[in-house]
């Protein structure tokens, strides 16, 4: 029980790397904060880990909200101890604008930046405020293998999960010019096997085809898991990474280290 007695809220928790999140934080003993704006999912989330788990909506781009919720557990536990800031959009959900340099809309650039960067900004503001009390805490944003390299088909995302990166050092420097043990590290997923990919998959006799596609230049030649990613932030929010702090922690199956060559013959 890695994480117990620790409260700990989890952005975008209702499906995804962020209902793992959820989960393995509950599992390791940690009472979770589950929010997210679809309620629906959010709930049952929450109601599947009965007494471990609590929905609060939450729409990061709120800055009322956050101080609402920030607040209220607070008020109810005395403490925050984790603040997972997961929620984010490729800003191409269901939607067929072009996202390159070139062609992206000023109105798409901003909505992608106000969920992936803002909401990650106010999350980190409030989180802040909420562990200045007990001087201690852990902070994890999830960027993206894209905050580290472009995407020329997503700059949006990819300029936004960058900043992200980058935020998450000044944070992390920030608490600790002040004194605090407040921990702030970013955590950076790719090829991640979530719901936002089926649509791209497919099913049938093609999802395996498609599967192989997208992950032919992925040195371990498969997908990751939630579950892998959440592993990960347990890690980060446990006492045991004490001394970690402004790091960035890839889970992309090898793609970041270069090519996996054949053994020669």
């Amino acid at each position: 029980m890695r994480l117990e007695g620790k409260v700990a809220l989890v952005t975008g928790a209702a499906r995804g790397i962020g209902e793992a999140i959820a989960r393995a934080f509950a599992a390791e003993g940690a009472f979770v904060y589950v929010s997210d704006i679809d309620q629906g999912n959010g709930y049952a989330v929450a109601q599947s880990l009965g007494h471990s788990a609590s929905f609060v909506p939450l729409d990061v781009r709120s800055e009322i909200e956050w101080r609402e919720t920030t607040e209220a557990i607070i008020q109810k536990h005395g403490k925050l101890d984790i603040l997972v800031n997961n929620a984010g959009i490729t800003g191409f959900e269901g939607d067929d604008v072009p996202h390159d340099p070139e062609n992206a809309s000023l109105e798409a650039w901003r909505s992608v930046h106000e969920t992936n960067l803002d909401g990650v900004f106010l999350g980190c503001k409030y989180a802040i405020r909420a562990m200045r009390g007990s001087g201690t805490g852990s902070i994890i944003n999830i960027s993206s293998r894209s905050g580290i390299v472009g995407i020329p088909t997503a700059a949006a995302y990819a300029s936004s999960k960058a900043a992200v990166r980058n935020h998450t050092k000044s944070v992390a420097l920030y608490c600790a010019q002040q004194g605090m043990k407040v921990r702030c590290n970013s955590i950076h997923p790719a090829a991640i096997l979530t719901p936002m990919w089926e649509p791209m998959l497919g099913s049938g006799p093609d999802r395996e085809s498609n599967m192989a596609m997208f992950v032919q230049d992925t040195p371990l030649r498969r997908f990751g898991m939630p579950e892998e990613v959440a592993a990960v932030a347990v890690m980060l929010a446990a006492d045991e990474s004490s001394y970690i702090t402004g790091a960035e922690i890839n889970i992309d199956g090898g793609i970041l280290a270069g090519s996996a060559a054949a053994p020669s013959q």
